[in-house]
C-alpha cells in the first residue's frame, strides 16, 4: 500500500505502512450475537480510551514482518474471546453492541526517530500519529457531524521505530470498557503473541439487560479541541516530601490523614493549584470547582467482581470546592476517603445499578450547574500496565494519548 505522509515536523517523519481487517479467528456462538450494554456503560463519555506501550529492540535478529505476522495472528485468537470488540455499535447513544465479526481495523505506521530520541524529545502532542484515525479520545467522524451509521469498538496501530523498537497504541470505545477493562485485553493479547500460555485466563463478560437511558448532552461525549496537554515528571523525593506536608497539615487541623497515597497527595496538590488559576482568571472571585476520581468497581464492592470482568465498572468519587476551606487537605482527601468506604458498603454490582439507575440524570445536571468547573483524576496505578509483555520484555513507557478537557491521569506512580 502506497504510504502516505502523516507528519513531518521537529525532525520526526511518521508514515502509514499499510491497513487492513482483522477478524476473530473463530466465528462468536449465535447466542452471544447482541451484547447488551449495562447503564454503567451507556452514561460513559461517548469518546475513545487511547493507550500506547513502547517496547525497545531487545533482539536485533528479529524481522519486522514476522513480528508484525504475529502480532495479526494473536490479535485474531484474543478476538475470539473479546467478540464485542470485533463488533459494531451505533456512533451516538448505543445500547448494544452487534457481535457480527467484522474485526479491527489494524494500522502499520513507521516513524524515523529511534525510540530513545522519539521518548526524550517528544512532547505529549507527539504521541498523537502513534494511535490508529485519530482516536483520542473524542470520534473525529463525530465532531465532524458524521454521527450516522455504525462504528467499530477498537482500533490498532503498530509503529515500528527505526531502532526497531516498537509503539503498540489501541483506541477502545468507552461504550464497550473501562481502563481496566482495556488493559486486561492489551495483556491477554501480549500473552497470546508470546505463546507463554496459550489459552489465558478468560475474560468475564456480562451480558447486561439493555436499559433505556436518554443523556443529556454534557453526558453525551468530550473533546480534546481546545486543549493543551503536558507531561510532568515528580520524583519519588518530591512525592514523599508531599505526602509527609499532608500528614503535618492535617495533623496540625486536627484531623490527621496518615500514609497518604501518592494518588491522594498529588489530587489534592493539583486540584488546589487548578482552582487557584480558574479563581486568578475570574479576576481574583473564588471560582467553585468540583473533584472526580474513578473508583474501580470490582475490587471495591462488597462481593468482588473478577479482576478480568469487562465493561465500564466503575463509581465516581464526586465532590464539590464551592470555598477555600474545601481545599485544605483533610477535607478533600477525608471526603476521597470517605467516599471509598460508603462504597464498600455496596453489596454488589446489582445494588451499585439500581443505586445509579435511581439517581436522577436531571438532577445530577442541575448540581453540576451550580459548580463552574470539575476536575477528573484518574490512574493507572493500579493496572497491570507494565505487565504487558508481547514476548520482547516489558515496555519500556506506558500512557495515555491526549486527554479530556481537564483530566489529570496519573500514570508510573502507586
Amino acid at each position: 500500500m502506497l504510504s502516505k505522509l502523516l507528519r513531518c515536523g521537529r525532525r520526526q517523519l511518521h508514515t502509514i505502512v499499510s491497513r487492513e481487517i482483522i477478524k476473530p479467528s473463530s466465528p462468536t456462538p449465535s447466542h452471544f450475537k447482541t451484547y447488551n450494554l449495562s447503564l454503567f456503560d451507556q452514561i460513559a463519555i461517548n469518546a475513545h480510551v487511547p493507550i500506547v506501550a513502547f517496547y525497545p529492540n531487545l533482539d536485533r535478529s528479529s524481522h519486522d514482518k514476522i513480528k508484525t505476522l504475529e502480532l495479526k495472528e494473536s490479535l485474531a485468537k484474543t478476538l475470539t474471546q473479546y467478540y464485542p470488540f470485533a463488533g459494531r455499535l451505533k456512533k451516538t447513544d448505543p445500547t448494544y453492541v452487534d457481535c457480527n465479526d467484522e474485526g479491527v481495523e489494524y494500522i502499520e505506521a513507521r516513524n524515523n526517530n529511534s525510540l530513545s530520541d522519539f521518548l526524550q524529545r517528544s512532547k505529549h502532542e507527539d504521541l498523537d500519529p502513534l494511535f490508529p484515525n485519530d482516536l483520542m479520545w473524542c470520534d473525529p467522524r463525530i465532531i465532524r457531524g458524521d454521527t450516522e451509521g455504525v462504528t467499530c469498538p477498537l482500533a490498532v496501530q503498530v509503529t515500528q521505530f527505526a531502532c526497531g523498537g516498537v509503539a503498540v497504541a489501541s483506541s477502545l470505545s468507552h461504550k464497550v470498557g473501562d481502563g481496566r477493562s482495556f488493559l486486561n485485553f492489551i495483556k491477554h493479547w501480549a500473552t497470546v503473541t508470546a505463546k507463554k500460555d496459550a489459552s489465558p485466563l478468560n475474560p468475564q463478560i456480562l451480558h447486561h439487560q439493555t436499559i433505556d437511558c436518554n443523556l443529556p448532552e454534557h453526558l453525551s461525549g468530550k473533546s480534546r479541541v481546545g486543549c493543551v496537554t503536558r507531561s510532568f515528571l515528580f520524583s519519588n523525593e518530591k512525592l514523599n516530601d508531599l505526602k509527609a506536608k499532608v500528614t503535618a497539615m492535617t495533623t496540625e487541623a486536627g484531623q490527621p490523614i496518615m500514609n497518604p497515597t501518592r494518588v491522594e497527595a498529588l489530587s489534592w496538590l493539583l486540584h488546589n493549584r487548578a482552582t487557584a488559576a480558574a479563581t486568578e482568571n475570574n479576576s481574583g472571585t473564588f471560582m467553585a470547582t468540583g473533584m472526580r476520581l474513578p473508583v474501580d468497581a470490582r475490587d471495591i464492592l462488597a462481593e468482588k467482581l473478577m479482576g478480568t470482568s469487562m465493561g465500564n465498572l466503575c463509581l465516581a468519587i464526586e465532590f464539590a470546592t464551592t470555598n477555600e476551606r474545601d481545599l485544605e487537605p483533610h477535607i478533600s482527601i477525608g471526603e476521597i476517603r470517605k467516599q471509598k468506604v460508603e462504597f464498600q458498603s455496596i453489596q454488589n454490582l446489582k445494588t451499585a445499578t439500581e443505586i445509579v439507575a435511581q439517581m436522577s440524570l436531571e438532577t445530577a445536571f442541575e448540581k453540576s450547574k451550580r459548580i463552574d468547573t470539575y476536575y477528573i483524576y484518574t490512574s493507572l496505578c493500579w493496572f497491570p500496565a507494565y505487565d504487558i509483555d508481547f514476548g520482547w520484555g516489558k515496555p519500556v513507557k506506558v500512557t495515555v494519548g491526549g486527554t479530556v478537557k481537564n483530566t489529570i491521569v496519573f500514570d508510573g506512580i502507586s
